[in-house]
C-alpha cells in the first residue's frame, strides 16, 4: 500500500486547527467532474422547460459534454503519471546498462 501512496500522494490543506485531506486525487478529480457533469445536465434540463431560457439551457449541455470529453482524459492523464513514476524506478538500473 505504501508503493500507492508514492504513485499518487494525498494532497492536504490545512486551515486553523483543521486539515482536508484529499486521497487518490486522480480519482477524486474523476469524482468532482462527475458531479459537475451531473449538475449541467440538470440545470439545463430545467432550463429548457422555458423557451426563454432555452439557450442557456443549451449552454449547460455544451458544458456538460465538454466534461463528459474531459473524464476520459482525466483517466488517461492517471495513467501516464504512474507510468512515468514507474520508469524512474528503473531508471536506476537502466542507466547502469548503458553505460
Amino acid at each position: 500500500m505504501s508503493s500507492e501512496k508514492q504513485k499518487d500522494p494525498d494532497i492536504r490543506f490545512r486551515v486553523g486547527h483543521e486539515e482536508l485531506t484529499i486521497r487518490r486525487r486522480y480519482e477524486t478529480l474523476g469524482i468532482v467532474n462527475d458531479v459537475l457533469i451531473g449538475i449541467w445536465f440538470i440545470i439545463g434540463s430545467v432550463l429548457f422547460f422555458d423557451e426563454d431560457t432555452s439557450t442557456l439551457g443549451a449552454w449547460m449541455f455544451f458544458l456538460g459534454s465538454i466534461q463528459l470529453f474531459v473524464r476520459p482524459c482525466i483517466q488517461l492523464a492517471r495513467r501516464v503519471h504512474i507510468t512515468r513514476i514507474g520508469n524512474r524506478r528503473r531508471e536506476p538500473s537502466g542507466g547502469s546498462r548503458a553505460g
